[in-house]
């Protein structure tokens, strides 16, 4: 059966009677359901084709949820808490009973945060419940920043998708685990390190993987994550290498497709040639829509730029590598 586009009232009575429903947030678009609920939980993991062991972020329409939520709370959480929420932080604390199992994957720790996007603000009010809610797309394919992209993922899976428009950050939240000391960001995102520590001082970052070894604590550590259909590898080094390394490629029979930021369009002869604007802000919001435009482009291989890593570059640069599965050539 078609999803159909609903309203937020209509999302809220679907949310309380245990379906699934996309929404917006100002990352991108989310899959929620009632995350007191096991068998609600269930259905986004079968929709989304997710493994089991992958936990999932909680959100909260109001800071007075949030021991319904989290089993304590530290002061180092309470000032981040103060300082990006509603935004796009999520802060991971010792769980609440109240939570569904499945919501945490048998973690003793949930991440947990309050978006800043109106319309999901206005939902979870709407529903009254704490809305567990990964990205809405199938599990491993670039996120969605759009509704659109939902319905092209989970036409038929779902109960039905809220139209908040094109996400305005475009890539997943910031992951600050507070259970230890010090804390560790687990996912990098638009709250940057430097403005996280600038509240709370010094903070450590994990180690960027592409296995799937790790038992992950927080969405995004594990599996391969955001990719297009086509393999892609990112190029380190002068525009005449990534010029080399696409004509070689072409020259080999590829049918080859780069991702560029806008300033960069030329460089290279290329058969398929994707920007993500200029500026940092701009690469992050136009991110994923490229990669998705790439699976209607018809190329054998996908060859990234790499930009530059501060501020919400990190984020940038962490969501390629995951894209790529780690392939790197360097000059």
């Amino acid at each position: 059966m078609e999803t159909k586009f609903v309203s937020i009232e209509e999302a809220a009575a679907l949310l309380r009677a245990g379906a699934v429903v996309a929404f917006p947030t100002e990352t991108v678009y989310g899959l929620g359901a009632d995350a007191t609920s096991d068998a609600a939980i269930a259905q986004i993991f079968a929709s989304k084709g997710r493994p089991g062991d992958n936990p999932l972020i909680v959100h909260i329409g109001d800071l007075a949820w949030l021991s319904s939520v989290v089993s304590a709370c530290s002061d180092t959480a309470q000032r981040l808490m103060d300082a990006f929420w509603p935004g796009p932080l999520t802060v991971i604390l010792p769980k609440h009973e109240n939570l569904a199992e499945r919501v945490t994957a048998g973690l003793s720790t949930v991440g947990v945060r309050m978006p800043s996007h109106s319309v999901a603000l206005e939902l979870l009010r709407a529903v009254e419940l704490p809305i567990a809610a990964p990205s809405a797309n199938v599990s491993g394919r670039p996120s969605p920043t759009r509704a659109v992209h939902v319905a092209d993922d989970l036409d038929g899976r779902i109960a039905g998708i809220v139209d908040g428009g094109a996400a305005e950050i475009g890539l997943e939240s910031t992951v600050i685990d507070c259970t230890v000391e010090p804390p560790v960001i687990l996912r990098p995102g638009a709250v940057t390190r430097a403005e996280i520590e600038a509240v709370i001082g010094p903070v450590d970052v994990a180690e960027v993987r592409t296995d799937d070894v790790a038992a992950p604590k927080s969405p995004g550590m594990k599996y391969r994550h955001y990719a297009p259909k086509a393999p892609m590898t990112i190029v380190q080094g002068s525009e005449a290498f990534f010029r080399q390394v696409v004509a070689e490629a072409r020259c080999a029979g590829k049918r080859v497709g780069v991702l560029v930021a806008e300033e960069h369009a030329h460089c290279c002869d290329a058969d398929v040639v994707l920007t993500c604007g200029s500026g940092q802000a701009a690469v992050a919001r136009r991110l994923y829509d490229v990669l998705r435009e790439f699976d209607s482009a018809d190329v054998d291989v996908i060859y990234s730029e790499s930009f530059s890593e501060v501020g919400i570059g990190e984020a940038i640069m962490n969501r390629l590598r995951k894209a790529s599965g780690g392939r790197v050539i360097a000059e």
